[in-house]
C-alpha cells in the first residue's frame, strides 16, 4: 500500500469528515506517524477489528468500522439473514457507543434489523442475547483488556460464538470486497426506526440472562447460609461487569459485596489502571487495599467486556492473598462443579470438560479423574463454543465446562464466549462451601494440587509493534519451524506438533500423525514428565507467546522447573 497516496486521499476526498481531516492534517510532518496509520489496512480477521483509536486506513474509526460492517451486511444479505437481525452491544471504551450506533445505522440501511442495547454490556450477555433473540449474528464493541487507545469490533454467529471458519474467511472475504468508503450505506436514525430496523433492547434481556444464571447454581442453600458471611471485593475495572456481577451476587444471597469505588464507574480512559487487564497484578493494587482494610475472603476484578476473571484469596496460614492463574482460577471452578455433580448424581455419562491447546494439563488429570471426556481445541474461546455448537446439534456429549488459560471460562450453556459473570457467581458459590468447611479458595487450590500433582504455568509475551515487529514475529516461527527444537533444559521434546503443517511428530520414532485441529500458526512442544511450550503470534495484540507447563512434586520442584523453561525461551525469543 502506498501510504502516501492514501495519506492524501483522506485528506482530500468529500466522503471524510472535517474532524477526520483535521487529524490528519497536524501530523503532515511526521511521516513516520503518517506511515504507522496508512502503511496497511486495519485487517479484519477471525477476531474481527481491534487497533488504535484515530483516522487512518490502519486505526479504529468510523470508516474502517463502516467498512468492516458493509463488508458483513453484504453476507448477511446473501444468507438471507435480513429479517432475523443482528444485535448490537458496547463496553465503556472511548468511541464505543459512537461506533455501535454507526454499525446499527450501516446495517438498516442494507435492509437489516438491529437490536442495540440501551447502554454498555457485557460480551456474555450480547452472547446470549443472539440465541434468546434468534438472530443471526451479533456484534460486540470493544478492545477487551487492551489499553484505554484500542477499541475493537467482534463478530458473533447465530450461535452465540465468535465466527469460525468457513464463516470467518466468507466474512472477511465480503469485508475485502468493499474497497471504496463510497460503498457504505447510510440512514438515518429516524428512518430506521420508522422502517422497523432499528430496536432498542435492555432490561428485558437483563432479567432473562441473570434467570438462566441462577439456575446454575449447585448449592443455594449453603450460598445462603454463608453467603452473610462471605466477604467479597470486587472491581468491574471502569468496564461492563459492575451492575450485571452486583445484581447476581445480591440475588443469591451474598450480603457482603463491596466494590472498588474509585474504580465501579464506566470510564474509557480507565484512569486508575495503566492497562485494564485482570491478568495484571497492578490492576488489583486499589482491591487488595479494601480487602486488607475489609478482612475480605476473596478479590475479584472483571475486565472492561467481562468475559476475564482475575482472582485473588486469603492463604489461611499466612493471612496474605495470593493471586490466581487463569489456570487455576478456571481448574477450582472445574474441580467444583465436577465434584458436586458427582456427590448429586448429576454427572452425566457423555461429559465433556474443554481447554484450549495452551490451557493447564491440570485438567486432563481432573478429567479422568471424574471420568469425563476431554476435549482440545486450538487458542480461542470461539472453539470452545464450536464443540458446543457440535454437541447440540449431534447431540453427542454434555457440555459440563470450558476454560482457557487467558482468565476466561464458562459455566453452563446459556452463552458461547467467555463469560466473568456466571465464573464470579460460581467462584463465590465455591468460596461459600469451601467456607462451610473451614476454608478459603487458596487452601482449596493447595488441596487439589495435592490431589492431582504441582501443576505450574507460565507466560511470555514480547510486544513487536508496527510493520518491522511483525515481520520479526514472522522470522522467529519460521526459523523455529525450520530448525527443530529437541531439548529444552534438562528435558527431551518427545513430540513436535505444528500446527500450521497439522502434523504431530515422535521425536523417537520419527512417526507422523495428523493434529485433527484446523490449521494455525502454533508450534508445540511436548516434554518429558508431562511439560510442555508453545509459541504462537497473539490473535489480537502485536506480541508474540510463549506458554510453558509443568509438573512438579511440590510448588518449589514446580517453580524450578519452570524457571528452566523461562530462562529457555526467553534466551529463544532473543536470538
Amino acid at each position: 500500500m502506498d501510504y502516501l497516496k492514501e495519506y492524501h486521499k483522506w485528506c482530500t476526498e468529500e466522503v471524510f469528515d472535517k474532524e477526520t481531516k483535521k487529524e490528519l492534517e497536524a501530523i503532515k510532518n511526521n511521516e513516520d506517524e503518517i506511515k504507522d496509520r496508512f502503511y496497511k489496512e486495519l485487517e479484519f480477521g477471525t477476531a474481527g477489528l481491534r487497533g488504535i483509536i484515530g483516522a487512518g486506513t490502519n486505526r479504529m474509526n468510523q470508516y474502517t468500522v463502516g467498512k468492516a460492517t458493509q463488508g458483513l451486511a453484504n453476507f448477511i444479505k446473501k444468507e438471507k439473514g435480513e429479517e432475523r437481525g443482528v444485535v448490537i452491544s458496547y463496553d465503556s471504551r472511548k468511541m464505543s457507543p459512537e461506533f455501535s450506533k454507526e454499525t446499527a445505522l450501516i446495517l438498516n440501511a442494507n435492509g437489516i434489523k438491529t437490536y442495540l442495547f440501551d447502554s454498555l454490556r457485557p460480551v456474555p450477555e450480547l452472547s446470549f442475547a443472539v440465541r434468546e433473540l434468534k438472530c443471526i449474528a451479533g456484534i460486540m464493541i470493544t478492545a477487551s483488556h487492551n489499553p484505554p487507545k484500542y477499541n475493537g469490533y467482534k463478530v458473533y454467529w447465530e450461535d452465540g460464538a465468535q465466527i469460525v471458519s468457513p464463516k470467518d474467511k466468507q466474512i472477511i472475504e465480503e469485508v475485502r470486497k468493499v474497497t471504496d468508503y463510497k460503498e457504505i450505506k447510510k440512514i438515518s436514525e429516524e428512518q430506521a426506526t420508522a422502517e422497523g430496523l432499528f430496536h432498542i433492547i435492555g432490561e428485558e434481556i437483563d432479567e432473562k440472562y441473570q434467570e438462566v444464571l441462577r439456575k446454575l447454581v449447585l448449592n443455594p442453600e449453603i450460598v445462603k447460609k454463608q453467603g452473610k458471611e462471605l466477604k467479597i471485593v470486587y472491581t468491574p475495572l471502569h468496564g461492563t461487569g459492575n451492575i450485571p456481577v452486583r445484581t447476581i451476587l445480591k440475588s443469591l444471597g451474598f450480603e457482603n459485596v463491596m466494590v472498588v469505588p474509585e474504580q465501579e464507574l464506566p470510564d474509557g480512559n480507565f484512569p486508575t489502571v495503566s492497562y485494564p487487564n485482570p491478568e495484571d497484578p497492578k490492576a488489583f493494587t486499589l482491591a487488595l487495599k479494601l480487602a486488607k482494610k475489609e478482612n475480605a475472603d476473596v478479590i475479584l476484578a472483571t475486565d472492561p467486556d467481562a468475559d476475564r476473571l482475575g482472582v485473588y484469596a486469603k492463604d489461611s496460614k499466612t493471612g496474605e492473598y495470593r493471586s490466581f492463574t487463569g489456570n487455576m482460577s478456571g481448574l477450582l471452578i472445574a474441580e467444583y462443579e465436577l465434584s458436586q455433580r458427582k456427590e448429586q448424581n448429576k454427572l452425566p455419562q457423555n461429559g465433556v470438560l474443554i481447554k484450549t491447546i495452551v490451557s493447564s494439563n491440570l485438567a486432563d488429570a481432573i478429567a479422568k479423574y471424574y471420568n469425563v471426556e476431554l476435549i482440545e481445541v486450538l487458542t480461542g474461546f470461539k472453539y470452545i463454543g464450536e464443540q458446543m455448537r457440535i454437541f447440540e446439534e449431534t447431540n453427542s456429549h454434555t457440555y459440563l465446562f470450558g476454560f482457557e488459560e487467558s482468565y476466561g471460562c464458562l459455566v453452563g450453556t446459556h452463552a458461547r464466549d467467555k463469560d466473568a459473570i456466571v465464573a464470579v457467581m460460581a467462584l463465590c458459590e465455591a468460596a461459600a462451601y469451601y467456607k462451610e468447611q473451614g476454608l478459603t479458595l487458596w487452601d482449596q487450590m493447595i488441596k487439589i494440587y495435592e490431589k492431582y500433582g504441582f501443576y505450574k504455568e507460565g507466560l511470555l509475551s514480547i510486544t513487536l509493534e508496527g510493520a518491522d515487529g511483525a515481520q520479526k514475529i514472522k522470522e522467529m516461527l519460521e526459523n523455529m519451524r525450520s530448525h527443530p527444537i529437541t531439548k529444552i533444559g534438562d528435558s527431551k521434546v518427545t513430540k513436535f506438533r505444528d500446527y500450521e503443517k497439522g502434523i504431530i511428530k515422535d521425536i523417537e520414532t520419527g512417526k507422523e500423525e495428523e493434529t485433527t485441529l484446523p490449521k494455525s500458526n502454533v508450534l508445540y512442544y511436548d516434554l518429558e514428565e508431562d511439560a510442555w511450550c508453545c509459541v504462537r503470534p497473539s490473535g489480537t495484540e502485536p506480541k508474540i507467546k510463549f506458554y510453558m507447563g509443568v509438573k512438579g512434586t511440590s510448588m518449589e520442584d514446580a517453580e524450578n522447573k519452570l524457571n528452566i523453561l523461562t530462562d529457555f525461551m526467553k534466551k529463544l525469543a532473543n536470538q
